[in-house]
């Protein structure tokens, strides 16, 4: 056993070597040792005083980590007596040791077996060491103090099921550490431990308000923390508190505020402490805007003037604005810092607080001499747009007439500023921006990019002008394409020359960036430039083949293919099959482009255009492209699991990001690649979608690589995209035959099913059950067995409860002390987001009532309570519109068996009728003609009931109005499908002669045909009120289908336009007749029936 030790001690230099091949050998010979024995070797390391301290410290560390990773694997396993001793000795090792170091690494120790014996049901299976944690808080000894108080703070939850009763003695001990005056760092120490504990319950406000008398001595450390200037882990703790619990900070939140502003003022004090007090405030204004804006009032005014100076902390940097290269931005920098909280400010607590804090001090910085105090104003116009937007809307031409002077400012940066705040705008206000200011900004940016003894300003004019024209109506920027074209190609040209002379490049990216842009928004109207570009920027595709040169390249390849989007496939075919030629040759060098190669992402994206604009014509080319694309999507990022000691290893690693998981672990990922593979597989739904069955053979592959990143976490447009090829890989699939279909639906139905169970983020989980919804759409009845379905309804049940509750925590935050209007617009967007899942849901239930009819009755009924609760009175009109829409499924398609379920549906149906919202009037009335049509007999006088409140509906002053049209027309088929199907009860003469009067109908395409098809059945018929006494009405009906067939409000090639071209041909055939009729009608009518009769049948399938 003794040789057994040294060879361990010498395995634990090991770990501490510099040369790396020795580390991985003790790693390699540790991981190979006995887990019972590496415990005993690890615990005798450990406890072995005469062995050196870093040697002792490395054991706690490997201890720590086998006790998380092996704890139920070996320790409940030893004799009690074992445990107890190894227990035993722990604690008192760590009161005897001298070391404070190593003293902390024992304490993570015993904090990992303290969470490891505390078991599910909350008891704690080491009394002692609550003894123990009282006992040492108490001691006179200092030390003791300290490692109660950090084992507390590394166990808050150790008191299980107990911690009601210990609440008080918890909070003494506490307050009675914070209140050690003589020891610093006792009271420190006491901060951490009472923010662990507040954390750990963070949604418990009776904890909370029961801590409350802590808050103000706590505060009072971390001021004096900051004065010291040594440590700010402190105030780290209290952003802590911001982010989870804010209301906690409450009574003591001006104070915090004061003392912001005093910080923010002392230039004496370091960066990193300021710079965490202000995101205390920031963080807290996203937390808790409400209490913020009540209790913020005289600070803010205070604060918002420092953040904006701490914006002008700018280095004067004599070549910036002639630099070629754009390095990333400082994320420390005081000026950055302060534009991020401004940003951040803006949106937390909205323009009706802000805007007034920063209006006077943005005035008088705009005035200064001092370019940096210019600079300054307009990059915080540009942060607050998005948050101050309802405000800002208003004020659009002052601000507009304010900034527009300084695209011609006497200092490169504030023109460069100046551009920063239009381009954000453009963004921002998108599109009242482009309508109303398109005079100025157009060729004030044409102006500010002629600036080529200022490249970099220069470069940012044209980025400007992209947010400007990708958001621009079509028909103001044509205006321009004339003066924009010109310029550009000017600038092209130069700047082409330039790279050729001295290998300069940003404005030449940046203009090719601007081209595709612009082509992108003109598109047919850039037909005419088409040839003045296409050539120079292949033959930059051509030749741009040096490292240097890959964005470049990688923009111009973008900038070619949205053109060719742009112009149609009878213009840029015969480039097309060039530019694909030219980036096939890529192909091969493919496998030597590292990840984060700028030209993959373009590359994929610019094949998926292609295959857009050539469609069909695109297969031969698949066999080449799948090959990238598929090695793109199928990235596979590093990841590492790492403690708190290593992160200090890779803190400067850019491409890492890091999350904590407990006190001691942190998962991180590395990010490079992962935008392009989220790209990668858009493209592969590009493919799927526009290639159909030529896409069938590359299913098999795809489906493999999709299913399983339903689950990837780490990019939520990767699990979206998985999730919306399946239907289409589906549909590609189907020309395989039925053996292949139902084994691909094999692998995916399980994976999305356990996808739509686990999805942590509502907006994907949204995507992957319309993705469910559309695959049952492609496969039909049988695609499910009876277990998928009851896991699939469970999943819907689960969504539906969760939809209740978070209205329900809505509601509360309606009641909450600091409910304000600002408040209101943020529920208001849960609300959107939460009534967008239930549209999914809804989208599911009709999949499976379309496939399966009645045969999902017995299902639904256990969502039943869901559906008939969202129609309760008190519920919000976007739950009754989806309630309804339920129901118009269940009826729609299990005919007149919904008669089971007509005690739930019938009366809301009746009284949402009349609904003022007009999307839950269209659903109550589209509920009343399916009824008609599909309920049977039995519902007759029912429809008879609805046939006065149909006609109220239609009859309303504003009911064809924009808002109302679509409700109104679904009344008016409703009205169509009684009378056809369901008058057993009405007189059809009385209802025939007002019905006419609603006519003609022509918004909703998937309505019109029944009324227009009913009106064919009545001309057929010869009946005497349609065509009226000696076909008198014949005139007036050939107006209606005029009106139709100018509204393409039928298809010419579906079965009623065929009907109704039979109506006119007959009439036709009677030339005396026609021409009477035709005499009524004006220029417009006859020249729409001429139209539509002559489409050929094909051509108008074609078109559509």
């Amino acid at each position: 056993m003794e040789g057994e030790e040294v060879q361990f001690r010498q395995l634990l230099n090991g770990f501490l070597s510099p040369d790396n091949d020795i580390r991985l050998q003790a790693e390699s010979a540790y991981d190979n040792i006995n887990v019972d024995t590496k415990l005993q070797l690890l615990l005798d390391a450990l406890f072995e005083t005469s062995l050196e301290e870093q040697l002792r410290s490395m054991a706690a560390v490997l201890l720590r980590r086998f006790l998380y990773c092996n704890f139920d694997e070996v320790f409940p396993k030893l004799p009690m007596d074992t445990q107890r001793n190894i227990r035993g000795q722990l604690l008192t090792n760590v009161l005897q040791e001298s070391s404070p170091q190593l003293r902390r690494k024992i304490c993570d120790v015993i904090g990992e077996l303290a969470r490891a014996l505390l078991d599910e049901e909350g008891n704690n299976l080491w009394p002692e060491f609550l003894q123990f944690l009282f006992k040492s808080a108490s001691s006179a000894e200092l030390h003791h103090k300290e490692v109660a108080l950090t084992l507390f703070s590394l166990v808050p939850g150790t008191f299980g099921n107990k911690q009601a009763q210990y609440l008080g003695i918890i909070r003494s001990m506490l307050l009675s550490s914070l209140g050690d005056v003589e020891n610093h760092s006792v009271q420190a120490l006491a901060v951490k431990a009472t923010v662990s504990f507040l954390l750990l319950h963070d949604s418990e406000v009776a904890i909370h308000e029961d801590f409350t008398e802590l808050l103000a001595p706590m505060l009072n450390i971390i001021t004096d923390s900051i004065k010291l200037g040594e440590d700010d882990a402190l105030l780290k703790c209290l952003v802590d508190i911001a982010e989870s619990c804010p209301k906690y900070l409450r009574t003591q939140l001006e104070p915090i505020l004061l003392l912001t502003v005093k910080v923010l003022a002392d230039h004496e004090v370091p960066e990193a402490f300021r710079y965490l007090l202000l995101e205390v405030v920031v963080t807290v204004s996203e937390t808790a805007p409400g209490m913020l804006r009540k209790i913020a009032s005289k600070c803010l005014p205070q604060i918002i003037p420092e953040v904006l100076n701490m914006m002008t902390d700018l280095e004067d940097e004599e070549n910036w604005s002639v630099s070629d290269e754009l390095l990333d931005e400082d994320t420390d920098s005081p000026s950055v810092v302060a534009e991020s909280s401004l940003d951040r400010l803006a949106c937390g607590l909205g323009g009706k607080t802000m805007l007034p804090l920063m209006n006077t001090a943005l005035s008088t910085m705009l005035g200064s001499k001092d370019w940096k105090q210019r600079h300054a104003a307009l990059m915080a116009i540009s942060a607050v747009g998005e948050g101050c937007h309802k405000q800002m809307e208003a004020m659009l031409p002052q601000i507009m007439d304010t900034i527009i002077v300084y695209l011609r400012d006497s200092h490169p940066r504030v023109r460069y500023a100046a551009c920063n705040a239009v381009g954000q705008m453009a963004t921002d206000f998108a599109p009242t921006f482009q309508k109303k200011f398109h005079e100025m900004v157009v060729p004030g940016l044409l102006a500010v990019m002629d600036d080529s003894d200022n490249p970099r300003v220069q470069a940012h004019a044209g980025a400007a002008l992209v947010n400007f024209s990708e958001v621009c109506p079509k028909n103001i920027l044509t205006t321009y394409l004339p003066t924009i074209i010109g310029q550009l190609e000017r600038i092209l040209e130069a700047k082409f020359k330039e790279l050729m002379e001295r290998g300069t490049k940003l404005v030449l990216e940046q203009v090719v960036t601007t081209i595709a842009s612009v082509a992108d928004t003109a598109e047919e109207n850039f037909l005419q430039y088409y040839d003045r570009f296409i050539p120079g920027l292949m033959y930059i595709i051509e030749k741009a083949d040096s490292q240097e040169l890959r964005m470049l390249r990688g923009k111009t390849i973008e900038c070619v293919s949205l053109i060719g989007l742009a112009v149609g496939p009878d213009k840029f075919m015969n480039d097309a099959s060039k530019m694909m030629d030219l980036l096939l040759k890529d192909h091969a060098n493919q496998e030597k482009m590292s990840d984060d190669d700028p030209q993959v992402s373009y590359l994929i994206s610019a094949w998926a255009r292609v295959c857009k604009i050539m469609g069909t014509r695109f297969e031969p080319y698949l066999p080449l492209v799948m090959g990238p694309v598929m090695k793109t999507a199928s990235l596979k990022p590093e990841v590492a699991l790492l403690d708190n000691d290593d992160m200090n290893t890779v803190d400067s690693e850019e491409d890492w990001q890091f999350v904590p998981i407990g006190e001691q672990q942190n998962f991180g990922i590395r990010t490079a690649g992962l935008e392009e593979k989220a790209t990668a597989c858009q493209m592969l739904v590009c493919y799927a979608r526009e290639l159909k069955e030529a896409f069938a053979d590359y299913t098999n592959d795809v489906v493999k690589l999709m299913v399983p990143m339903l689950k990837f976490y780490f990019h939520d447009s990767v699990r979206t995209a998985a999730a919306e090829s399946l239907p289409y890989l589906l549909e590609c699939a189907k020309i395989k035959g039925s053996a292949y279909l139902q084994e691909m639906w094999s692998f995916i139905c399980p994976e999305l099913l356990k996808a739509i169970e686990t999805e942590p983020e509502n907006e994907v989980l949204s995507e992957h059950m319309y993705s469910m919804a559309k695959c049952i759409e492609v496969l039909g009845s049988g695609c499910l067995s009876e277990v998928q379905m009851t896991e699939l309804v469970k999943m819907l049940d689960k969504v539906l409860t969760n939809h209740f509750e978070r209205a329900n925590k809505r509601h509360e935050k309606r009641k909450d002390e600091d409910y304000d209007e600002v408040v209101e617009e943020q529920l208001l967007d849960e609300d959107d987001e939460d009534t967008y899942a239930l549209s999914k849901v809804s989208d599911v239930l009709h999949s499976l009532f379309a496939a399966y009819s009645t045969q999902f009755y017995p299902f639904f009924d256990l969502l039943l309570p869901h559906v008939v609760r969202l129609l309760g009175a008190k519920r919000s009109w976007p739950d009754h519109q989806w309630g309804l829409c339920i129901f118009d499924d269940v009826i729609e398609f299990g005919g007149p068996s919904c008669v089971k379920y007509s005690d739930h549906f019938l009366q809301p149906l009746m009284s949402f009728i009349s609904s003022k919202q007009c999307e839950v009037r269209q659903a109550a009335v589209y509920g009343c003609g399916v009824l008609a049509q599909f309920g049977g007999p039995s519902f007759s006088p029912v429809c008879a009931q609805m046939v006065p409140m149909l006609v109220q509906v239609i009859q309303e002053p504003d009911s064809r109005s924009e808002a109302n049209i679509n409700a109104t027309e679904n009344a008016i088929a409703a009205l169509t499908k009684i009378l056809k199907y369901n008058a057993g009860c009405i007189n059809t003469e009385e209802v025939i002669q007002v019905w006419l009067s609603f006519l003609p109908v022509w918004e909703d395409a998937d309505e019109a045909p029944h009324v227009y098809g009913y009106l064919c059945d009545l001309i057929d018929a010869n009946h005497p009120l349609v065509l009226g006494p000696n076909n008198a009405n014949l005139p007036k009906i050939m107006a209606l289908f005029a009106e139709a067939f100018s509204k393409e409000a039928v298809e010419r090639g579906s079965t009623v336009g065929e009907r109704m071209v039979l109506v006119v041909q007959q009439l036709q055939a009677s030339p005396e007749v026609f021409s009477a009729v035709l005499r009524h009608l004006s220029e417009e009518q006859h020249l729409a029936i001429h139209t539509f009769v002559n489409t050929p049948q094909d051509a108008a399938a074609h078109s559509s």
